[in-house]
């Protein structure tokens, strides 16, 4: 019987501070979607606010979780700053966690 496996992965700005603003949030849509899509996984539901992303993600069966962590967080934050979509000083992410992974037949 085949199994589907969530994720919901969290992560803040530095010292939560609130430096995604609406440009930021309107670059980190797309940009996740794409990144998960490139690790094989499918993202749910998105959750964007000021000063931490929220991601319910679908896994394939076979993922390399940090590796998936460092794409969906370290590159959003390098390209946000390297295109100028991040105004504020630059976006700095840290704290990523996995709150919780399961599996649903």
């Amino acid at each position: 019987m085949p199994f589907r496996f969530y994720a919901h992965l969290s992560w803040t700005t530095w010292a939560r501070l609130p430096l995604i603003d609406e440009q930021v949030a309107h670059f980190l849509g797309p940009f996740l979607l794409a990144e998960a899509k490139r690790h094989g996984a499918r993202v749910v539901e998105i959750g964007v606010v000021s000063d931490h992303v929220h991601l319910l993600l679908e896994l394939p069966p076979v993922y390399d979780a940090p590796r998936l962590v460092q794409g969906l967080k370290g590159a959003s934050a390098r390209l946000a700053n390297r295109d100028g979509h991040a105004s504020r000083g630059g976006l700095s992410l840290q704290g990523s966690r996995l709150c919780r992974a399961g599996a649903l037949r």
